[in-house]
């Protein structure tokens, strides 16, 4: 399809991905590493070279026998693609200048930050003392992290200062470090976007993931991420705005955190295909490795080819980590929706990157039960095991405390919000956890049905939905979760929501909602915790107590009322009220 040669500096596990993709396009590809390596083992049809992608020598070597030079690490030596670039007897995609910004993490921020991109406050580290770490406390804040501007991956090379007592462990464990510091970012989530940068600029995106880590090693990715579909967007938008900033063509790693005031800060940039996006293989129509050999050749890639395969793809990605993940491998061959990727490395260090496990189903929580087993061998194996440097727990507390929302607000239109308000009202009195969010049966069926099918996996154990006019949202929920959903008629323009009560009201036999008066949704919050108060459960016992109260209130109000009324007389009543 392409008669040039692309070499990859770099023959890891995603140079070996880059090798499976460039071959089904029938694209020639060259290896700069060590022999035997993960890339070169699949890719017997040409004379590699051996060598250290670092090194120059190896790298003028390759570079003579191609036409497209590429990488799989950022770890490489600038100063020689500089000189190939002026030279002109190679192409480096990405740019050379893009690999010497994002390998210096303090260049990077600086850089992001100069192309109004949102991300952590970063100081340089000019004097790596006690005396200038304390000053930069002064400055960040506690706690904060203490980072290598180069050569830190997978939480190596980061250090998180938790107070003045701590600087001295700090400089000792990042000594003769280029080093700087970053604020502290209390995040609810790590989310990551791939972005593919094509050769005229176009930044075209994959869909946001959330990604979760432990010992700050990647553990597992969940694809789409599980947030709203405006904070997905946004996110979208913040990474092809940071890759747009620099030059040259590939796919872009983008990681970032959402805070829990929904905004998003970018954590740092990849110039090249990423642990986050190694999902994309089976549940895209074209993988990121495919992407990157399409963008640094020129060959054609639109918005469609990043999307997930159907509406209803949902992926987890689990990283099978060293010293012990070939039980789980082996277990994932008999596991529903799974496909599986060794490496073939040979030597399986621990938190070393041996292969990865994708799972697939029609949504989140049935992918999360196909998953849960070899999730829970990795847990087993994993335990008395410490990689990396891990986040203490004083500061890790200092993020908001986790959400479970047990029931859930829809409704089809933000204009039913100042119906449905009153009920949200009467959950938050209660004490009750829950969510508000529109789902449109008619604007937005696939977010209805993910939403639906997923319902019970989140933790939700009601719905409370609002609709006006044809009010198909209640029954069409019902139909696709065992959860009781209770359904509030909203008036409209026309018909006073007798309409919306009709509709709501007759739903067929075997897919029951519960219906009440229209625009009544206090009395949906009620019956909603109710339902919940049946359980046997601290939560359900707290709400019997609590509605008992409620009652008793509602009837010392009444009570109070009534001996106005019958004291005063009705006329004082009336003037008085």
């Amino acid at each position: 399809m392409d008669n040039r040669t692309i070499g990859i500096l770099g023959g890891g596990q995603l140079g070996r991905m880059l090798v499976e993709a460039a071959h089904r396009l029938n694209v020639k590809t060259l290896i700069l590493d060590a022999p035997g390596s993960p890339a070169k083992q699949i890719n017997a049809l040409h004379a590699h070279v051996d060598g250290s992608f670092a090194s120059a020598d190896s790298i003028r070597e390759i570079a003579a026998r191609c036409d497209v030079l590429t990488y799989e690490i950022e770890h490489i030596d600038t100063k020689v693609l500089e000189e190939l670039d002026a030279a002109g007897t190679v192409e480096l995609q990405p740019s050379w200048k893009t690999v010497r910004v994002i390998q210096d993490k303090y260049l990077q921020k600086a850089h992001l930050i100069e192309a109004g991109v949102n991300t952590a406050e970063s100081l340089p580290v000019t004097a790596a003392t006690p005396e200038g770490l304390v000053e930069i406390g002064a400055t960040l804040g506690y706690p904060f992290m203490l980072k290598s501007r180069t050569l830190a991956y997978d939480g190596r090379g980061n250090y998180v200062v938790k107070n003045a007592d701590a600087i001295p462990g700090a400089l000792e464990a990042l000594k003769d470090r280029p080093l700087y510091a970053e604020k502290w970012a209390a995040f609810t989530k790590e989310l990551a976007v791939m972005v593919v940068r094509t050769k005229t600029g176009e930044c075209i995106s994959y869909p946001t993931v959330e990604t979760v880590h432990e010992d700050n090693i990647c553990k597992l990715v969940y694809a789409p991420a599980n947030v709203g579909a405006g904070t997905r967007e946004k996110a979208r938008r913040l990474a092809e705005k940071a890759v747009g900033s620099f030059w040259g063509a590939g796919v872009f790693g983008v990681e970032m955190f959402l805070l829990a005031d929904g905004s998003l800060l970018i954590n740092e940039l990849a110039p090249r295909p990423h642990n986050s996006g190694h999902y994309t293989i089976e549940a895209c129509a074209t993988s990121q490795y495919e992407a990157h050999i399409r963008a640094i050749t020129g060959l054609p890639l639109r918005a469609h080819s990043t999307a997930l395969s159907t509406p209803s793809t949902h992926a987890i990605m689990l990283n099978l980590l060293g010293p012990s993940t070939f039980d789980i491998a082996r277990a994932a061959l008999d596991t529903k929706g799974a496909t599986i990727h060794l490496y073939g490395k040979t030597e399986a260090k621990v938190g070393r990157k041996m292969g990865h496990v994708t799972v697939i189903a029609g949504s989140m929580s049935e992918a999360e039960y196909q998953i849960a087993p070899l999730v829970k061998m990795f847990d087993d194996e994993k335990q008395g095991r410490s990689v990396g440097v891990a986040i203490p727990q004083e500061a890790a507390a200092a993020g908001p405390a986790p959400r479970n929302p047990v029931v859930a607000i829809i409704m089809g239109s933000d204009s039913d919000l100042p119906v449905m308000k009153a009920g949200a009202e009467i959950l938050k009195m209660f004490g009750v956890d829950f969510d508000v969010t529109i789902v449109s049966a008619h604007r937005t069926p696939d977010r209805m049905c993910t939403f639906a099918k997923e319902a019970r996996a989140r933790g939700l154990k009601a719905i409370i939905a609002g609709a006006g006019g044809a009010a198909h949202l209640p029954g069409m929920v019902a139909a696709m979760c065992t959860l009781p959903v209770i359904g509030v008629p909203v008036k409209g323009s026309v018909l006073d929501g007798v309409d919306s009560l009709h509709s709501i009201v007759q739903m067929p036999r075997g897919v029951p909602v519960a219906t009440v008066a229209i625009n009544n949704s206090t009395n949906a919050a009620l019956l909603a915790l109710r339902i919940i108060s049946a359980e046997n459960s601290e939560l359900g016992r707290e709400l019997r107590t609590k509605l008992q109260k409620y009652v008793e209130d509602m009837e010392a109000e009444v009570n109070v009322k009534i001996d106005k009324l019958e004291t005063g007389g009705w006329e004082d009543y009336v003037v008085k009220k």
